[in-house]
């Protein structure tokens, strides 16, 4: 690993996560770009209308194939998506009964990242804005088998509301490691939805934290405690997003970036300092 490659705990989860939507055919370039700058952490889907899942799986070999990584270096996230956030080019039998679209899927992802266990495995948001449906609890079935094969390390959800995390979260036998949701400022950067993840052992991922957040990059009090470390207001966002307990994602395109958003690593806010950027949105 580099010198700036990023810590893994006992379970093997990093500080970071390098998310690979929207990116089409530069998929497997900008992976494997993130790869060589040092992030372990990779984030995609089996959904080919915003991912191109196996281009990251050809990054993956690639990078294991000239020594860069081994793949127990690495924490590979993938996701099941239903029908409904799809297009056309669909992982599964649109027709079969969910469970099976759902083994289709993993199988598939399996496929294209070319390995044989997925570290962590995501229902990639629930049907509805609200509630859990019949669909929803048997796609986590489903997932909870993969997960009792050895197939898949851990289980998580993305785009959730607090209500259907916490009905997740009773009912289900083996239940989410992971929520990963978009994290906006005028909502506390999600804290309802974090307090449930803190109290109940769950890592918060957290994406668009720059693009949904483009008035507080420019909020004088970033710009105050930027300049105080000599840092980027967005730098600042992601030392403020590792220092609340979140797992943060990043999806830039530049190789600067990359690097800059692993060096925020090297320092910690002060707790005031976390309080106000926490407390911005109502400022």
């Amino acid at each position: 690993m580099t010198e700036r490659a990023i810590s893994m705990t006992a379970e093997r989860l990093p500080q970071f996560l390098y998310g690979t939507a929207w990116k089409e055919d530069e998929t497997r370039r900008l992976t494997l770009l993130a790869l060589e700058q040092g992030f372990r952490g990779i984030d995609t889907a089996n959904q080919r209308r915003h991912y191109h899942e196996a281009a990251v799986g050809q990054a993956v070999a690639m990078a294991i194939k000239i020594g860069l990584v081994t793949r127990d270096d690495l924490f590979l996230q993938t996701k099941f998506t239903f029908r409904a956030g799809q297009d056309h080019r669909l992982p599964y039998d649109p027709q079969a009964p969910i469970a099976l679209q759902v083994e289709q899927s993993f199988s598939r992802s399996l496929e294209h990242l070319g390995i044989d266990k997925i570290d962590s495995y995501v229902l990639h948001g629930p049907t509805n804005r609200s509630g859990l449906a019949a669909a929803d609890r048997d796609a986590w079935r489903a997932m909870e088998g993969i997960h009792d094969a050895g197939r898949a390390r851990m289980l998580g959800v993305s785009n959730v509301s607090l209500e259907q995390l916490q009905r997740l979260f009773e009912q289900a036998r083996v239940r989410p490691r992971f929520v990963q949701n978009r994290c906006y400022a005028a909502k506390q950067w999600d804290r309802a939805v974090r307090k449930f993840c803190t109290n109940n052992d769950i890592v918060y991922q957290g994406f668009s934290l720059l693009t949904a957040n483009r008035s507080v990059l420019d909020h004088a009090e970033m710009t105050r405690i930027a300049k105080r470390y000599g840092r980027s207001t967005a730098q600042i966002v992601f030392r403020f997003a590792l220092d609340v307990g979140m797992l943060p994602l990043t999806g830039t395109s530049s190789s600067a970036h990359m690097l800059a958003d692993l060096e925020v690593i090297d320092f910690r806010l002060d707790p005031e300092e976390i309080e106000r950027i926490e407390n911005l949105a109502a400022a």
